[in-house]
């Protein structure tokens, strides 16, 4: 092999590592996340939009990507790597005309099944209000950006007009990962730890000293020998 050869070959080894997704930013064997495709039944129950149409419900799907991937947006920024902003915005910028094709037909469906003019617009910014808020988390944080990272990259590829597709797709998982859920191999001992105190009752306290009662209940408790 000449030494030109193995020049090529280095390259293209790591041109293939570069391409390849990390396993993860925050797990050595992270939780499973995945999820079968939303069917529209599912979807409508899922997106909280009962009696919507086929369509209505492809437009719940995209609003709802949109509301995860922003919340990621705000969120994630604590991992740099997982590029939860720009892909946000590239996002955005690719698949405007389907978001807001999307967000008029969500509209439209709040008018009519609420009622039109003020109510159903009243209806439609309390939905998106609550999508919001339905996406955020703090306990289940890093498995959440963890996967709205990956769908999120996954739109930005995605050609216009099938973000839908990708939501139908991704949304169960990012939906999932909201669950607590930790390191898989190694465990999570620092965010499972819990601290046993005694009680602090002041019927347990006499001049700053346990009472032997309860001295006795928390040794129990917490498995310590007198």
């Amino acid at each position: 092999m000449t030494f030109r050869s193995a020049l090529r070959l280095a390259a293209l080894g790591l041109t293939v590592m570069t391409v390849q997704p990390a396993s993860a930013q925050f797990f050595w064997s992270p939780p499973d996340f995945s999820t079968p495709p939303l069917t529209d039944a599912e979807a409508a129950t899922a997106l909280g939009l009962p009696g919507a149409t086929a369509a209505e419900i492809k437009a719940g799907l995209v609003w709802n990507l949109r509301a995860a991937l922003n919340v990621a947006a705000l969120q994630c920024q604590f991992e740099p790597t997982l590029l939860s902003i720009s892909n946000y915005n590239a996002m955005i910028a690719h698949h405007d005309a389907e978001l807001d094709a999307a967000q008029a037909t969500l509209l439209g469906y709040f008018q009519r099944t609420v009622g039109k003019g003020k109510p159903g617009q009243m209806a439609s910014d309390q939905y998106g209000t609550r999508i919001y808020s339905g996406y955020s988390t703090v306990q289940a944080q890093r498995g959440f950006c963890q996967a709205a990272a990956l769908v999120g990259r996954q739109a930005i590829f995605a050609q216009r007009g099938t973000l839908n597709e990708v939501a139908r797709g991704g949304l169960g998982s990012i939906k999932k990962s909201l669950i607590l859920a930790g390191e898989q191999f190694y465990g999570d001992p620092g965010r499972s730890y819990s601290l046993n105190l005694p009680s602090f009752d002041p019927k347990c306290w006499k001049k700053g000293k346990m009472v032997p009662a309860c001295q006795i209940a928390w040794n129990q408790k917490t498995g310590a020998q007198p």
